[in-house]
């Protein structure tokens, strides 16, 4: 027969929590916990009133990004156009930038307009040739005769997602850098009940931390837990019902599992309820979304963002996703379908996060599995390495293009080796780290320069933590 339920002590049932933890939890997370501790007990507060968000875009698939960002110098045209083939846009159908810095021409695919006016207008920059690495590879030989640690599964989608997610590229892993910034930076939130890290698109792996997970919405907004949720009961009952589940929640189990349960419904019951009202105001007059698969979901995060006092957020971090970016035929077709939603979006947004008075607290960047190969496999291009990203937002240094925009010559498949960064097919090496473009990021958000090898753990290998300089330098 089953023994009846008895609430227990806060004392016993501390103890039994105690022990199933010891029992259960890895030494390695353990240890990663205590630093973190220790990390929170020193993080310096924001200023007064000063609010910081991170949004990820990320375009599932692997972009073919060297037609996002081409140069337009007529020598470096005629290279790419050589290497492209039946891929290349036409010289006289970019959208011109002007890059500061001493840079040659450059254009923008022809369907981004509004990145080409953000670009021009200092509020967009892109990050050449950026890609996951371990250390540093300079040339194809090193590649070949494994000269140096290179990433797991290189090509592959699985992989590459995960590795720009985790920063991890040596081992697999479950952990984010944007969980792990999450747990150095929640404590600066005034209220936990929704967490610092909110996703338009279900569980990821960016931004899962040790001690932190996203919290999932869609595109219309929080989803209910449709059991408990009063919202889901005619009004004669909300009442009641309510009343109800709060007593059943706030009753303290013998069985562990039973009690975080329902904390978890609790927490999760709480977090709609605020998330709902904060993000329930319409926006500004005048800020419209295209109504796209982008443009809803990034319409979404301007409307949290709008709700950041309500909720008690003074960091935040989003997460986009956006499939079908698998281009292996009809490149410049599908693309040219594609990209305008990413401009249009995009500039949306931006103008959005003008309208509401944190254009200067608000990064977007952009990230992809891989960059594509620049030779053609008819009409389509293959999984690569290196491609160009995307950042936008007012505290961007913008008009410029960092890192190293490489050479687009491509290497025969036998004799002279023309461009040392060609590993075959226009397979580039990443001039620049996804640790670099990520570090950047990270500091801006609040990480201290000592904390980021706990959120980016080969940050060493590519930048001197004990000196000033900044990993790229393309945010204020």
């Amino acid at each position: 027969m089953k023994p009846p339920f008895t609430p227990l002590s806060r004392r016993s049932f501390l103890g039994q929590a105690s022990c199933a933890a010891v029992s259960s939890l890895p030494v390695l997370s353990t240890l990663l916990n205590l630093r973190v501790a220790g990390n929170l007990a020193a993080a310096t507060a924001p200023a007064t009133g000063e609010y910081r968000a991170l949004v990820c875009v990320f375009l599932s698939g692997g972009n073919d990004s060297f037609n996002m960002l081409v140069p337009r110098e007529q020598s470096a045209y005629n290279t790419y156009a050589a290497a492209r083939a039946d891929l290349a846009i036409a010289r006289a159908d970019l959208l011109s930038i002007n890059p500061l810095g001493g840079l040659s021409e450059f254009g923008v695919h022809p369907a981004m307009p509004g990145i080409q006016t953000l670009f021009e207008n200092s509020k967009a920059a892109f990050i050449a040739n950026v890609g996951t690495l371990i250390e540093r590879v300079q040339n194809r030989t090193e590649v070949n005769q494994n000269l140096r640690r290179l990433p797991l599964g290189l090509y592959s989608h699985s992989d590459q997602i995960e590795q720009w997610q985790t920063s991890v590229p040596h081992s697999r892993s479950g952990v984010g850098w944007a969980g792990r910034m999450a747990d150095l930076l929640t404590s600066l939130n005034d209220n936990p009940t929704v967490p610092m890290n909110i996703s338009i698109d279900g569980s990821n792996i960016f931004q899962t931390g040790h001690d932190v997970a996203e919290y999932s919405v869609n595109p219309d907004g929080a989803v209910a837990l449709s059991r408990y949720d009063p919202d889901f009961l005619p009004g004669d009952y909300r009442a009641p019902f309510s009343s109800g589940v709060d007593s059943q929640l706030a009753l303290t189990y013998s069985n562990l599992l039973q009690q975080t349960l329902n904390t978890r419904k609790r927490a999760a019951i709480d977090a709609y309820s605020l998330y709902a009202d904060a993000t329930a105001p319409a926006l500004p007059a005048g800020v419209t979304f295209p109504n796209t698969h982008l443009g809803n979901r990034l319409a979404q995060v301007a409307r949290t963002i709008q709700g950041r006092a309500m909720i008690g957020a003074k960091r935040q971090t989003f997460f986009v996703n956006w499939g079908g970016w698998d281009h292996h035929d009809e490149v410049l077709n599908t693309q040219g379908a594609m990209l305008p939603q990413v401009s249009q979006a995009i500039a949306a947004f931006h103008a959005a996060t003008v309208a509401m008075g944190v254009e200067n607290n608000v990064t977007l960047f952009t990230g992809s599995d891989f960059g594509r190969t620049l030779t053609s496999n008819s009409r389509g291009s293959d999984h690569a390495w290196g491609g160009n990203q995307l950042v936008v937002g007012g505290a961007v240094q913008g008009r410029r293009i960092y890192g190293q925009y490489p050479s687009l010559l491509v290497n025969p498949d036998s004799g002279t080796e023309v461009n040392p960064l060609d590993t075959g097919r226009g397979r580039l090496i990443p001039t620049t780290s996804v640790d670099e473009y990520f570090a950047e990021l990270a500091l801006w958000l609040g990480v201290s320069r000592t904390d980021l090898p706990y959120v980016l753990p080969n940050i060493g290998n590519f930048l001197n933590l004990s000196g000033n300089d900044s990993p790229l330098g393309f945010l204020a």
